[in-house]
């Protein structure tokens, strides 16, 4: 790869699987869109993408199929409505998410992920890591996102002086899995930011190249980690993030309010037609704001006047009720080879043939596929997850995929595999088993 490529990644490019063809990530911190934003994605994936919107099981935005003399405007276009791509790629402080929106304290976290995605965006003390760094804050623990992150943080309620967080450190996914540690309980929030800044030094100093911090727990061990991260930060630090005025973009919850509905997509696969439509569901019923999940479809928490009726009505209009088959299952999915340099399969062509041979319990279970051993999709964390490990060499040159398939229990921090190296009529008949 071409040092002028490494270098575009931290403008969150990457190269795609075809020739001359690249992918670009915009940051959408805590998931909360704008009506106005997403019409200006919908200009540029209309001009320069064809139509096509991705969105990533992060609540990232991505835009493929894009040449690499069109890069700096849609980046400008991005900037018009307050978007960015910097950081979304390489090693950089990734998109901060928040995959709790329908949890109640939802409008409390998404406001902190907005404030710690502009304190670490463009700041060069947190570019030119050893790899990538992810942020999440939860308003709970559902969906045990917190323990796939660098620095996991969950709402855990307010001290009488302001909102604390539970914080979890060096979770990851890919090729070795690693559920984070609790590293401290109800932090008040003032002590969030040097805490974070403490622990970014100690991965950038003690880390190799290409390790995420997963790693250097996995070397050093979470005693010494501690104790290295007691030298670096100053206790009595505090750097406040106040608000002069509320600046909650999501309607706060009172009285069993806001309602909420969700827009079901495939694969977080959206033609800029439907997007628009989607603009104009939030504009009338949810105050101009859409929130962007990890489950890779679109929420909206209603305006308190609301008739949500008339709210679930324009989306069954827009086709994304979720009455179709391929949207009914909760079921995440990475570009795979469709698009990703890195997919060994094509990743919706599968996922199809998986829904379709699934029975009535299995429609039930939340599902994850991922096109290469990275887990992007984070099969992990779903009740039934996929990941193609590898290919296999046929008679006549041609290879062909294999298959683990996971399961998760109710205890388990990540699903475990119950079957590994199947190929894809294996696959679909150990699915139907399911029921």
């Amino acid at each position: 790869m071409s040092s002028h490529i490494q270098k575009m990644r931290i403008e969150g490019v990457y190269e795609q699987r075809q020739p001359d063809t690249y992918m670009l990530r915009a940051k959408v911190p805590g998931g909360v869109l704008s009506a106005e934003q997403a019409l200006k994605v919908c200009e540029i994936a209309e001009r320069f993408a064809g139509g096509g919107i991705h969105l990533t099981s992060r609540a990232s935005i991505e835009l493929h199929w894009l040449k690499v003399e069109d890069l700096a405007e849609v980046m400008r276009m991005l900037a018009a409505v307050g978007l960015t791509t910097r950081g979304a790629c390489g090693g950089a402080v990734r998109g901060v998410v928040c995959s709790t929106p329908f949890a109640d304290d939802f409008p409390t976290a998404q406001v902190l992920a907005r404030k710690l995605h502009h304190h670490f965006t463009h700041n060069p003390h947190f570019e030119n890591l050893p790899k990538k760094f992810k942020l999440g804050v939860e308003a709970g623990y559902d969906g045990s996102r917190h323990l796939i992150q660098d620095v996991g943080l969950v709402y855990a309620g307010n001290d009488g002086e302001g909102a604390c967080y539970d914080v979890w450190v060096a979770g990851g996914l890919g090729r070795e899995p690693q559920p984070a540690f609790s590293l401290e309980r109800r932090v008040p929030e003032g002590h969030i930011v040097p805490l974070i800044e403490g622990i970014i030094r100690i991965y950038r100093r003690h880390t190799p190249a290409g390790k995420r911090l997963k790693h250097l727990l996995r070397e050093i061990g979470s005693a010494e980690f501690i104790r290295r991260l007691e030298e670096e930060v100053d206790r009595d630090a505090v750097l406040p993030l106040p608000d002069g005025f509320d600046k909650r973009l999501t309607p706060l919850v009172g009285s069993g309010r806001p309602e909420r509905i969700e827009a079901h997509l495939f694969a977080g696969e959206l033609e800029a037609g439907r997007l628009r439509r989607l603009c104009n569901i939030a504009a009338q019923f949810a105050g101009g704001f859409m929130v962007l999940t990890c489950d890779q479809n679109v929420a909206f928490l209603l305006d308190e006047r609301v008739n949500i009726g008339e709210a679930e009505a324009a989306l069954a209009a827009a086709g994304l009720d979720g009455t179709e088959q391929a949207t009914r299952v909760n079921f995440r999915v990475c570009p795979g080879s469709h698009e990703c340099r890195m997919g060994l399969c094509p990743t919706r062509d599968v996922s199809r043939s998986v829904i379709e041979a699934l029975g009535p319990q299995g429609e039930t279970l939340t599902w994850a596929i991922s096109g290469c051993p990275n887990s992007c999709s984070q099969p992990q964390l779903a009740q039934a997850g996929i990941i193609i490990s590898k290919t296999v060499g046929e008679p006549g040159g041609e290879r062909t995929p294999r298959f683990d398939l996971y399961r998760r229990e109710g205890g388990e921090a990540f699903a475990t595999a119950v079957h590994q190296g199947l190929t894809l009529d294996e696959l679909l008949q150990a699915v139907a088993k399911i029921g």
